[in-house]
């Protein structure tokens, strides 16, 4: 399974962003998929996540800023980013919990994608 990210980038704080990561290859299902970022110096954060259902969780952080939504006939998640601050600069990964048919359900990390909020 690999997951490829893209979108991010670079805006002012205020502004808006979005990203969204695909899976591909050897998948039967695709469980929870879920957006974490690491700024510099800081260890790797859960942002938000979402079940196969649909069910949302988000960092308390970003509660009311940002979306989690996904599209499971395209086994694809999105992150629609608004009213961006400084703060939420950072790397942001995607992950999911995916059956690849053969060897069970296991966790995948998509490249990671800039995200970077001027002041």
């Amino acid at each position: 399974v690999q997951l490829q990210a893209s979108g991010g980038g670079l805006v002012q704080a205020g502004g808006s962003l979005s990203v969204s990561c695909t899976a591909s290859g050897s998948i039967l299902a695709i469980n929870a998929m879920g957006w974490y970022r690491q700024a510099p110096g800081n260890q790797r954060e859960l942002v938000a996540s979402i079940t196969s259902g649909g069910s949302t969780n988000y960092a308390d952080s970003v509660k009311g800023r940002f979306t989690i939504s996904r599209d499971n006939a395209k086994n694809t998640v999105y992150l629609q980013m608004n009213s961006l601050k400084p703060e939420d600069t950072a790397v942001y990964y995607c992950n999911t919990d995916a059956h690849d048919g053969v060897t069970g359900s296991h966790y995948y990390w998509g490249q990671g994608t800039q995200v970077t909020v001027s002041s």
